[in-house]
């Protein structure tokens, strides 16, 4: 019996840079190979935390703001927690650490590195970087009614302490101002000259399956 590890992919970022939208392109290439794939959207629409996530981020106030934050951290770990990845391949996971860029200076690099030091990582960890101005013309465009974090002084404030945590950890910071063709060119590249390595655990085995 030999134990090998499914490839993790995380896709990060602002909100309307593009995150759902490469997770759904690399989904269909990868199935395209032949490959099994589950892609995990956050706030999920399947749990409590999820709900609570969604709900709070339509409030308005410092509770709300850590709330929604909260209620986001706790989905994920139930994502990691309840769903076995043993029929995949790879998994994508769509908002995870950079969650905790919505909370409040220093608190957001504590829980990030709290965060980081509790669920998986991997080499394949991609913020894809969308200037504020950008994300918030995006958002004008596609959303009939906005979320706290998606106005755009929250964006700015959200941005800058985003990039201050990727650049310490293990992403590939992607321009996510780029056409939506061009940033799948980036994130494929970058998969197709990294070694694929199976993801970091620190505490439960919960991304190891038996093949």
């Amino acid at each position: 019996m030999v134990f090998e590890q499914l490839v993790l992919i995380v896709i990060d970022g602002l909100d309307a840079s593009g995150k759902s939208s490469q997770a759904l392109r690399l989904y269909s290439s990868l199935r395209n190979r032949g490959k099994s794939v589950c892609v995990r959207f956050h706030p999920s629409k399947d749990g409590f935390f999820g709900e609570e996530a969604k709900k709070f981020l339509y409030a308005q106030g410092k509770s709300a703001h850590l709330a929604a934050a909260f209620f986001y951290m706790l989905d994920v770990v139930r994502s990691i927690l309840l769903f076995s990845w043993r029929r995949y391949d790879y998994v994508i996971l769509v908002r995870y650490l950079m969650g905790t860029s919505y909370l409040p200076p220093p608190l957001h690099r504590v829980a990030y590195h709290l965060f980081a030091s509790i669920v998986p990582t991997s080499d394949f960890m991609f913020f894809l970087d969308v200037t504020p101005e950008e994300a918030y013309r995006r958002i004008l465009l596609t959303r009939k009614r906005l979320e706290m974090f998606e106005r755009l002084e929250e964006l700015r404030v959200t941005r800058q302490k985003a990039l201050s945590l990727a650049s310490i950890g293990r992403w590939t910071i992607i321009d996510a101002n780029r056409s939506i063709n061009d940033v799948e060119k980036e994130i494929n590249r970058v998969l197709s000259t990294k070694q694929v390595v199976p993801p970091k655990r620190r505490g439960a085995r919960a991304f190891q399956f038996l093949r």
